[in-house]
C-alpha cells in the first residue's frame, strides 16, 4: 500500500496549513526537551517548581522563557506533546495498515543489508549518531527540520528556504556515500 508521492504531498500540505491556521506552525524538536523535564522531574521531583509567577526550574535551559519549558514539562497534555504522540501512532496505525513490518526489515532496511550487511546494531549505531547530531543542531539553531524547514517555507520565511538548501547539500551526498548499491 504505496501512497502516491503527490497525494502524500498535498496531505502534508494540507495538515502544516490546518496547524498554523487554527493552532500554531508544527515544530517538534522542543518537545525532547519537555520528554527530558517529564523524566527529570519523575526522579527529581523538585526539578520544576510552580510559585504563584507561573512556573520555574532549577534548569535555566528548563526555566528560560518565563519558564515556558518548565511549564509545558508540568502539563504535557498540551497541544504539542500531544501532537509528537499522534505523530508515532500515526506511524504505527500506518505501519499496520500497510500490512505491518518484516522481521527482517524491522532489524536492517534492504538497502542497509545490500551496502553493509546484516548487521543491526551498526545501523542502530549510525542512527542514534546521526539522530544526536540532528538533535544537537535542531536545539543549538532553535528549531527543527519541521519547523525551520516545513513551517518555516510555507510561511516565505527567508531562513526556512536557507535551511532547506542546506538540508539538502548535506542529506543528498550523504546519502549518495552511505548508499552506493541498493
Amino acid at each position: 500500500m504505496t501512497l502516491n508521492w503527490k497525494l502524500g504531498g498535498f496531505l502534508l500540505g494540507a495538515v502544516f496549513f490546518a496547524a498554523v491556521l487554527l493552532v500554531k506552525p508544527i515544530g517538534v524538536s522542543t518537545q525532547f526537551v519537555i520528554l527530558d523535564g517529564i523524566l527529570a522531574d519523575a526522579v527529581a521531583p523538585d526539578f520544576i517548581t510552580q510559585t504563584d509567577e507561573g512556573y520555574s526550574s532549577t534548569n535555566a535551559y528548563m526555566a528560560k522563557s518565563g519558564g515556558k519549558y518548565a511549564k509545558n514539562a508540568a502539563n504535557p497534555l498540551n497541544y504539542s506533546f500531544v501532537f509528537v504522540l499522534a505523530m508515532v501512532g500515526g506511524a504505527f496505525l500506518s505501519s499496520l495498515l500497510r500490512g505491518g513490518i518484516s522481521k527482517e526489515e524491522r532489524s536492517a532496511p534492504a538497502i542497509w543489508r545490500a551496502n553493509y550487511g546484516d548487521t543491526p546494531w551498526k545501523r542502530y549505531a549510525v542512527a542514534f549518531l546521526g539522530g544526536f547530531v540532528v538533535l544537537y543542531g535542531a536545539r543549538l539553531a532553535g528549531g527543527c527540520t519541521s519547523g525551520h524547514m516545513m513551517s518555516g517555507m510555507m510561511q516565505t520565511s527567508l531562513s526556512g528556504y536557507i535551511f532547506a538548501a542546506g538540508a539538502f547539500l548535506t542529506a543528498v551526498p550523504t546519502a549518495m556515500l552511505m548508499y552506493r548499491e541498493g
